[in-house]
């Protein structure tokens, strides 16, 4: 006899046991195991990991799931995603059980995102119109780069290693205090917001400029709007780039470790 497991996608706010279609990996009928008013969206499989070499069907699988956790968000509203290949050992009626042990703790979870989504920021800016702009704003670096016209080669040479220096450390100063001038505007229009650290993917039209500040957001439906017009706001300045992403199902918002 065949051990058997579920695939578990997503916990959604319904009672009913639902299905919704061979959406699932692989075409697997995905559907709903309900608890109570929260339910698991499954697809039934054996105990064992979707595990390969072959980097393209590795990402075919993950592009699978993250369409069933689309078409449960559009379906159920807000839910709680889990991340890829995550499985449960057990038939219907285990799930179920599990469901029961750990409801509190799921229903809360979903609770704390209902009528909300995932956005990502992100502000790049252009290094050297900053630069040109500490520079052109500081009138004692202005003399230095002055000077550096009028001194011999050898002494310019040492001065403008002084001002590369000096202009370096300006420069710093003011992305810090741009970033900290941005980000209460910011987070008064989100549930919750997660610094970023620095991404390794940069969009090809941010190619020649310098991550700011990169933030994930909870933002509720009715702050949308308003998010949009403050980030606007930054984009249409000089030197600058917003990206704007969203919305998406809050992977960087539920705490789903614990679970027995």
């Amino acid at each position: 006899m065949v051990e058997e497991a579920r695939y578990i996608y997503s916990i959604a706010r319904t009672g009913k046991r639902e299905h919704l279609g061979e959406i699932g990996i692989e075409k697997k009928a995905v559907y709903t195991l309900p608890h109570k008013d929260i339910a698991a969206v499954v697809h039934s499989c054996e105990p064992k990991p979707y595990d390969t070499k072959n980097r393209t069907q590795a990402e075919e699988w993950v592009f699978e799931h993250s369409y069933v956790i689309d078409q449960a968000t559009k379906r159920f509203g807000s839910i709680l995603p889990f991340s890829f290949d995550v499985i449960l050992r057990g038939d219907d009626s285990q799930i179920e059980a599990w469901l029961c042990r750990n409801y509190e703790h799921l229903h809360e979870e979903l609770k704390g995102v209902e009528g909300k989504a995932e956005y990502t920021i992100q502000i790049y800016y252009n290094y050297a119109n900053l630069q040109s702009k500490v520079l052109d704003g500081n009138p004692e670096l202005k003399d230095l780069q002055n000077q550096i016209e009028k001194e011999s080669k050898g002494k310019a040479y040492l001065l403008s290693k002084k001002l590369d220096q000096r202009l370096k450390g300006l420069v710093s100063a003011e992305e810090a205090r741009l970033a900290n001038k941005y980000l209460p505007r910011i987070h008064r229009q989100v549930d919750k917001l997660i610094i970023d650290g620095k991404r390794s993917w940069i969009p090809e039209d941010c190619r020649d400029m310098k991550l700011l500040a990169s933030y994930s957001c909870l933002v509720r439906e009715d702050k949308v709007e308003r998010l949009g017009v403050i980030l606007d706001e930054i984009n249409s300045q000089e030197g600058f780039r917003v990206r704007f992403t969203g919305p998406w199902a809050p992977f960087s918002f539920v705490k789903l470790g614990d679970l027995a």
